[in-house]
C-alpha cells in the first residue's frame, strides 16, 4: 500500500526505526514506503529527535478536522504549478522529499519551523526572490506568520528586502553572500562574548579557577573566529571568482 493514508502500526515502525538510529530511506524500505512518505511525517510531526506515534496520530487526525480550502485555492495551486522545481523537469517526488529534509535540517539548527520553510522555500525558487503573497500562497500559511519569519531571517542577515524603482509589492531575496554575511553576524556575536570572557576573568582573577576558565573561553572564542574568518573570506573569494568564470564561458553550440 504505498500510496495509503499511514496507520497506527506505520507510525509505530516510524518511532521504532527513529529509536535504532535508521536513515528515513532505511524505515522506508522496511515499511516499503516512499522515503518522502516518512520524511514528510516526521518533519511534520516534531522532527526525528521529538517524533512521537500517539502524538502524531492525534496531529494528523486534529490536521484533518480543519476546513478544507476554498475551491479558488485549489485553482491558485494549480496556476503556481507552473513556476513549481517539477515544471522544470524535475522529479516532483524528489524535490518534495529534499524540501523537508532541508526544512527538518534548519529546524534542527535552531531555526522555528515556519522561519525554516521560509529560507527553504526560497532557496528552492529559481529566481531566489518571493513577495509576501506568494509566500502565503506557495505554503498555506497566513501574512502575520510570513511577516515574522520575515524579520527574524532579515536580522540574521539570511533575506533582505528590495522593491523595484519604488513598485509594490517588495520582494524578500537571497543572494550569493547571504550565508558569509550571516556568518559575520554571527562571528561579530562570538567576538563580544570572547571580550565579555575576558573581562570576567580580569574581574575574578586570572589566577583563581573562574577567572582561568572565563580567561580559557574568550583566548579561544577570539583565536577559532580569526582563523574562521580568514577561511570564510578565503573562500568567499574562490567561489565568486569560480561563479564569475562560470558566467563569463560561453555555451557550446549543440551538435546538430
Amino acid at each position: 500500500m504505498p500510496g495509503g493514508r499511514l496507520t497506527d502500526q506505520d507510525r509505530r515502525d516510524i518511532a521504532a526505526g527513529l529509536a535504532e538510529g535508521l536513515t528515513y530511506a532505511e524505515i522506508a524500505r522496511r515499511m516499503e514506503r516512499p522515503t518522502s512518505t516518512v520524511s514528510r511525517e516526521v518533519t511534520r510531526n516534531g522532527g526525528p529527535g521529538d517524533y512521537r506515534a500517539e502524538r502524531a496520530r492525534r496531529a494528523t487526525a486534529h490536521r484533518a478536522r480543519r476546513t478544507k480550502p476554498p475551491a479558488s485555492a485549489t485553482s491558485q495551486d494549480a496556476l503556481d504549478a507552473l513556476d513549481t522545481p517539477d515544471a522544470q523537469g524535475r522529479d516532483a517526488a524528489s524535490v518534495r522529499e529534499f524540501e523537508e529534509r532541508f526544512t527538518a535540517l534548519l529546524v534542527q539548527q535552531g531555526l522555528s519551523r515556519m522561519t525554516a520553510r521560509i529560507l527553504t522555500c526560497l532557496y528552492m525558487t529559481d529566481t531566489g526572490a518571493l513577495t509576501s503573497a506568494e509566500f502565503v500562497r506557495r505554503l498555506r500559511v497566513s501574512p502575520a506568520s510570513v511577516s515574522k519569519s520575515i524579520a527574524y531571517l532579515e536580522s540574521q542577515e539570511l533575506v533582505r528586502r528590495e522593491r523595484e524603482g519604488g513598485r509594490r509589492p517588495e520582494r524578500y531575496l537571497i543572494d550569493d553572500d547571504v550565508w558569509y554575511r550571516a556568518w559575520l553576524a554571527s562571528a561579530r556575536t562570538n567576538a563580544m562574548l570572547a571580550d565579555v570572557a575576558r573581562e570576567g576573568a580580569a574581574i575574578l582573577g586570572e589566577g583563581t579557577p573562574a577567572g582561568t576558565r572565563l580567561s580559557d573561553v574568550g583566548r579561544f572564542l577570539h583565536h577559532a573566529n580569526e582563523d574562521a574568518f580568514a577561511a570564510a573570506e578565503h573562500w568567499r573569494q574562490v567561489i565568486a571568482r569560480e561563479r564569475t568564470a562560470t558566467a563569463r564561458t560561453p555555451e557550446r553550440p549543440r551538435a546538430t
